[in-house]
């Protein structure tokens, strides 16, 4: 028997309507869609693709588990234990698209699995998806960044004070808020930030000072030197 293809399906970040026809089509098609959460009922992925393929409700879903922490002993444990989930769909020969949110090339922790799955000879496709940043620009009705700015995307639990003092325009996903606020107002930079971005939650903040210090993972922080 033919071995299946695993698709990694990015759905953008929050709104259906951003899905591409490529993501829609394959989720149609897929034989098996899996998931980034033991939970499928709490998938914010799945939710956001259900938007776009309503459809998706009868199809095999697959439960992988993908812990939010930064201890390798579990994200091994985790990784080992998803490995292993889609390989026996794989080897059925069934096509499995797994669901992640944004572009499943930026932050994705999926990305641990899917260099597993490709080093073991598996057929394996990335497809892309709207990234948080860019759709969280239109949000804010601004260019990210113009002429010769460069663009610094960071990952904000790591470290984000240090990285305002890099040139161009920063922005912070998965964000540590406070530490990131008290180093921006001391530097007298412009902050803009959209939490939860292309959904009914969506909330727009465009000073430094209307950002909430509690704001929730799903933020993401736009940077800029004054007047910018």
């Amino acid at each position: 028997m033919d071995k299946g293809k695993l698709y990694v399906i990015g759905v953008g970040p929050g709104d259906p309507e951003l899905m591409t026809l490529k993501a829609v089509r394959l989720i149609r098609t897929c034989d098996v869609i899996a998931v980034p959460n033991r939970d499928k009922s709490r998938c914010f992925a799945l939710r956001i693709a259900m938007g776009a393929v309503p459809e998706l409700e009868q199809k095999p879903l697959l439960a992988v588990e993908m812990p939010m922490t930064k201890d390798e002993d579990t994200l091994e444990r985790a990784f080992d234990a998803g490995t292993a989930k889609l390989r026996e769909e794989l080897d059925a020969g069934k096509t499995v698209g797994f669901l992640t949110l944004g572009d499943p090339t930026v932050y994705s922790t999926y990305a641990y699995l899917h260099k597993r799955i490709a080093a073991l000879g598996y057929d394996t496709e990335i497809v892309p998806g709207v990234p948080s940043f860019c759709a969280s620009a239109a949000a804010l009705n601004i260019p990210l960044c113009e002429n010769s700015q460069e663009l610094h995307i960071i990952p904000g639990t790591y470290r984000p004070a240090a990285a305002l003092d890099y040139p161009g325009v920063k922005v912070f996903m998965k964000n540590n808020v406070p530490e990131t606020l008290i180093a921006a107002r001391a530097k007298k930079l412009s902050v803009q930030m959209v939490e939860n971005c292309g959904t009914a939650e969506q909330r727009v903040f465009r000073s430094v000072d209307e950002i909430p210090e509690n704001a929730g993972y799903y933020a993401v922080m736009i940077v800029k030197e004054e007047g910018q």
